[in-house]
C-alpha cells in the first residue's frame, strides 16, 4: 500500500514498460534551439532565481513569461517556480510575504509606490488524484476549523479547496493548463525544460490542453473561462485552438452551474481587462459561450455592439495596451448604464425628482443584476458615484464646479460623460467645457463660470460656444485689462491659448458685455495669487475608471 502510494506520487502507478507516461517526456532544449534573448529577462526575476539556486534550490522561469519569450516578446509579468517551500523562499527576501489558503504562493517585492513589481514565486506541486484527497462536508468558511490542518482538501462537490502538496517538476508541469505554459526556462543555463511539446505548439501557433480536455474541464470547469480568455489574447499572433481542446469547451458549459458566482465574476473580470476585451467577446460568440458563463458577461456579449458599451470596451483594451491601470467598475457602470437611464427617466416621468429618482434606478440595477457579488462592495460603490456624479455635471454655476472637480472619482465620472459625448448622447460642448475647466487656474474657471452665468441670463438654453473652442467672430473669451495712470486704454485682446490651458491672467479687472447689446461693465475684483495650475490632469493621462 505505502509502495503504492509512493509509486503513485512518483508517476509510476500501473504505467506499462515503455508506455507514455501522463506526465510527459522531459526535454531539455538549449538556446541554440529555443532561441530565446536574454536580454528580455527581466531583472527582478534573474535575481529571485539566482537567490533560490544559489541556496541551493532548483529555480526557474515558468508560464507565460516562457512563451512570450520564445515569441520574442518581451513579457510584462514574471512567475517563477522552485522545489523550496513558501517558508523557505520567504527566509530568503527582505521584502516577501506568504499569501493564498487554497494554493500558498509567496509574493517578492521589488521597488515601492507604484513603481514597485511583483514577482511571484510558486512552489512545484505533486499531481494528485482528487479522488485522494480528503472531504469536508462544508466550504471554506463552514469547514475553516477542518481545513485548517489540510494540505489536499475537496468538497462535496469535489472543488479543491486546499492543494499544498508538493512535488516534482513533472508533476507540476502535468498540472498546467495548456502546454505553451507549461514550460521552465533557466535564465542561467539559458535552458527550456519541455515536458509537452510545448515549443513546437508554440511555433506552430497551437492552442493545446495538457491531457483530455475533456477531463481536464470536468476537473476544473473554469478552465472553460481561461481557455478562452488565451485564446482571445494570442488570437493576435495567430494561435487558435487545437481541435480537441476547442470542441470539448461547449458540451462542458454546464459544469460551470456547480462552480461559485464569485469566482465566476473574477473570472469574468479578468476576461475583459486583460486587453482583449473585444477579441474575447468575438470568441465567446464563435465557440457559443455567448449565453450561459454568467448574467453579467451574457450582457457584456449582447450589448457589445451598442456604440457606447463598445466604445468602453475598445477604451479599457487600449489603455491595457498602453500599461496603463483600468478599473472593472468603470467598464460595468458603461454596460449597465441604459439600465440606468431607463429606470431614472422612468421615475422622473412619473413625477419623482431627478436626484431621488437616479439613486432608485441605481438600486434596482443592482439588484436585478449584480446582486450580492460584488453590488454592495467598493466597485458597486464607485459605479454609484460614476452615475450619481452625471447629472451634476450640468450645474456649471456656483461653487458646484469646483466642489465636483475635486471629488476622488472626478476622472472617472468626466471619463463616463466624455464617453456619452462621442456617441451623440449628449452635447459635446458640455465635455469641452469641462475638460478645458479640470486643466485650468483658478482665475480662469471663474471666469468660465461667469461666462455660464452671463450666457443663462441671456436667456439661452445652452452657451454659445464650446468652452475654449472657435465660434464665428470670436476665438475664446474676450479679457480686459484695466489701464495704468497715464497709460491710453488698449482695446479688448483675446485670452490666450495658455490661459485657456490653466495660465494665469495678468489684469485686476476685466470688462463683459452689456445684456442685449448694453455697454460693456467694469468688474473689480481682488488680485488672486497665481494657482499651480489647476488641480486637474491631461484629458486621456488618467484611466478610465480610477481615482485621480
Amino acid at each position: 500500500m505505502i509502495k503504492n502510494f509512493i509509486d503513485k506520487l512518483l508517476g509510476k502507478s500501473g504505467q506499462a514498460k515503455g508506455a507514455k507516461s501522463k506526465f510527459g517526456k522531459r526535454e531539455d532544449v538549449p538556446a541554440s534551439v529555443h532561441g530565446i534573448d536574454p536580454s528580455l529577462v527581466d531583472g527582478r526575476a534573474l535575481d529571485v532565481v539566482h537567490t533560490l539556486k544559489s541556496a541551493g534550490y532548483e529555480a526557474y522561469i515558468v508560464g507565460g513569461a516562457v512563451r512570450d519569450l520564445l515569441l520574442g516578446l518581451r513579457p510584462k509579468d514574471f512567475d517563477v517556480a522552485t522545489n523550496a517551500t513558501p517558508e523557505q523562499v520567504k527566509g530568503l527576501f527582505r521584502r516577501a510575504f506568504i499569501i493564498g489558503r487554497r494554493f500558498r504562493i509567496v509574493h517578492v517585492i521589488y521597488g515601492r509606490g507604484r513603481e514597485h513589481e511583483v514577482i511571484e514565486v510558486s512552489t512545484l506541486r505533486a499531481h494528485l488524484d482528487s479522488a485522494d484527497a480528503e472531504q469536508v462536508t462544508g466550504n471554506e468558511r463552514t469547514s475553516k476549523n477542518a481545513l485548517a490542518g489540510m494540505k489536499h482538501a475537496v468538497d462535496a462537490s469535489g472543488r479543491v479547496l486546499r492543494d499544498n502538496v508538493w512535488g516534482p517538476i513533472e508533476q507540476d508541469a502535468a498540472r498546467r493548463d495548456f502546454t505553451i505554459n507549461a514550460m521552465y526556462y533557466d535564465p542561467e543555463t539559458e535552458t527550456v525544460v519541455d515536458f509537452h511539446h510545448g515549443i513546437r505548439d508554440a511555433n506552430k501557433r497551437v492552442l493545446r490542453m495538457i491531457g483530455d480536455p475533456a477531463a481536464r474541464y470536468r476537473e476544473d470547469p473554469v478552465r472553460i473561462i481561461r481557455a478562452v480568455r488565451f485564446a482571445a489574447k494570442l488570437s493576435g499572433l495567430g494561435f487558435q485552438f487545437e481541435a480537441k481542446t476547442r470542441s470539448a469547451i461547449l458540451p462542458s458549459l454546464k459544469l460551470l452551474a456547480d462552480v461559485p458566482q464569485s469566482r465566476l465574476f473574477d473570472e469574468m473580470l479578468k476576461l475583459l481587462q486583460t486587453g482583449h476585451a473585444l477579441a474575447s467577446v468575438e470568441l465567446l460568440k464563435s465557440t457559443g459561450l455567448a449565453k450561459g458563463i454568467y448574467p453579467l458577461l451574457d450582457l457584456v456579449v449582447e450589448r457589445a455592439e451598442d456604440p457606447f458599451v463598445r466604445s468602453a470596451l475598445q477604451d479599457t483594451d487600449r489603455r491595457v495596451g498602453e500599461g496603463k491601470p483600468v478599473a472593472p467598475s468603470f467598464l460595468l457602470a458603461c454596460v449597465l448604464w441604459s439600465d440606468v437611464r431607463e429606470g431614472w427617466n422612468r421615475r422622473q416621468q412619473g413625477g419623482m425628482p431627478s436626484m431621488p429618482a437616479l439613486q432608485d434606478a441605481v438600486d434596482e440595477v443592482f439588484e436585478s443584476r449584480i446582486g450580492d457579488v460584488s453590488g454592495r462592495g467598493k466597485l458597486g460603490a464607485d459605479m454609484r458615484e460614476i452615475w450619481t456624479m452625471q447629472p451634476r455635471f450640468d450645474k456649471r454655476t456656483g461653487a458646484t464646479p469646483f466642489s465636483l472637480a475635486e471629488q476622488p472619482r472626478f476622472r472617472a465620472g468626466f471619463d463616463f460623460l466624455r464617453l456619452r459625448a462621442q456617441v451623440g448622447e449628449l452635447d459635446e460642448e458640455l465635455a469641452h467645457w469641462w475638460e478645458t475647466f479640470s486643466t485650468a487656474s483658478d482665475a480662469v474657471r471663474r471666469d468660465m463660470i461667469d461666462e455660464i452665468r452671463l450666457e443663462q441670463q441671456r436667456g439661452k438654453g445652452k452657451p454659445r460656444a464650446k468652452a475654449g473652442e472657435a465660434k464665428v467672430g470670436r476665438s475664446s473669451p474676450r479679457v480686459f485689462r484695466q489701464p495704468a495712470e497715464g497709460e491710453a486704454a488698449q482695446p479688448p485682446v483675446e485670452a490666450s491659448e495658455s490661459a485657456l490651458a490653466g495660465a494665469e491672467p495678468s489684469f485686476e479687472s476685466e470688462a463683459v458685455e452689456g445684456v442685449d447689446g448694453a455697454p460693456a461693465k467694469k468688474r473689480r475684483r481682488r488680485r488672486r495669487k497665481p494657482s499651480a495650475g489647476g488641480s486637474g490632469t491631461e484629458s486621456g493621462d488618467l484611466q478610465p475608471g480610477t481615482d485621480a
